[in-house]
């Protein structure tokens, strides 16, 4: 059983995210966010992981695609952060929006006081960091390596820069080569296959607790 003030903390987080939300939707005419977020399961979730070891730093791929589809020019951006496709326009016309549980996942990291960090081996970096400021969540990530190379080279930037160690991070990409490559390094990986969802972030936590209680 949860401790009162722990589980105290947790409701008044999740009250306060479940404010939250419809005030950020509202920020902006671009965004076309769908909250599919229930805030029960999540509140239940974080109670099996209560007491146990959370990460001190959590990791997000960012990948910049074009892929071919039906617009205006036979072309699309598609930039993926914890899978992001899609409404917010950038500088040459695309539209990109967040998927549907990104901006909540999120929310509630930050408002557990969870460090999170974007990587990306991008090769157009001025594109993915603007679009990180289009859509208004560069301010969650206090740490990005968004550049050509290797994985590897990201996560020692963070390390370096964080003073965090491997064993204490949990990666999310949806690319095996890099969660085989990062997984040497000690860091739990999770590979998104159809999106980051809220439940993709509860396994993901689940498993990061279960490592650490070996």
């Amino acid at each position: 059983m949860l401790c009162d003030a722990f589980r105290l903390s947790l409701q008044n987080s999740l009250k306060a995210l479940n404010k939250t939300l419809p005030s950020l939707a509202q920020r902006s005419e671009h965004w076309d966010l769908v909250y599919d977020w229930d805030l029960q399961i999540m509140s239940t979730a974080l109670e099996e992981i209560a007491g146990k070891h959370l990460p001190q730093l959590i990791v997000f791929d960012l990948v910049h695609r074009v892929k071919k589809i039906i617009s205006h020019n036979g072309q699309e951006t598609n930039i993926i952060l914890l899978n992001l496709h899609g409404s917010v326009e950038d500088r040459r016309g695309y539209k990109i929006k967040l998927y549907d549980d990104s901006l909540a996942i999120l929310e509630l990291l930050k408002a557990k006081g969870i460090c999170m960090a974007a990587a990306s081996r991008t090769d157009d970096p001025p594109a993915a960091k603007e679009l990180l400021r289009a859509l208004d969540i560069d301010q969650y990530f206090t740490y990005k390596e968004i550049y050509p190379g290797s994985k590897v080279s990201h996560f020692k930037k963070f390390t370096q820069a964080s003073g965090i160690s491997y064993a204490d991070m949990l990666f999310f990409d949806d690319e095996e080569r890099n969660i085989d490559d990062i997984s040497r390094l000690g860091v739990t990986c999770v590979l998104v296959e159809q999106g980051m969802k809220h439940t993709v972030l509860e396994n993901g936590l689940k498993k990061f607790a279960s490592k650490h209680a070996r």
